[in-house]
């Protein structure tokens, strides 16, 4: 679990998570969950191969680009529902899916939407996300 809310120090563990997995270094749990992933979208290995000048970089929706900080973010909320089993009808909706399309990272990027549309309505109606819609939404992936 990623317990800092500084964005510079979430940041910095990101780019040295995936320095780390180039260079073939010893790293921790977290690191080498970021850094599979990161492996995994080849659209963000030049980002991250850069530090100094992507360190800072802002993502607004006027850019039209995607935050490659929210998107893993995303996978690595994910993996951790799956892993506390919380909600607990994740796990096997997520198999289901997985079964559905043959590639569970592709799964992870359809509950991703369904994730991203709890978070936004939770915050548009300031309310708590609601676990019951989310599981419903993820249920007519399937």
């Amino acid at each position: 679990m990623l317990f800092s809310q500084d964005r510079n120090q979430l940041r910095t563990l990101y780019f040295q998570s995936w320095d780390k997995f180039k260079n073939k270094q010893p790293m921790e749990p977290m690191e080498s969950l970021i850094a599979n992933l990161i492996s995994k979208h080849p659209e963000y290995h030049n980002f991250f191969d850069h530090a100094k000048k992507n360190k800072n970089q802002e993502f607004t929706p006027e850019m039209g680009q995607t935050n490659p900080f929210l998107h893993l973010g995303m996978h690595i909320s994910i993996q951790e529902q799956l892993g506390t089993q919380r909600p607990s009808e994740i796990t096997p909706l997520y198999q289901s899916l997985c079964t559905k399309l043959g590639d569970d990272h592709e799964a992870e990027h359809q509950i991703m939407a369904c994730l991203g549309e709890m978070l936004w309505n939770a915050q548009r109606n300031n309310q708590q996300p609601n676990e019951t819609t989310y599981i419903e939404c993820i249920r007519k992936l399937l």
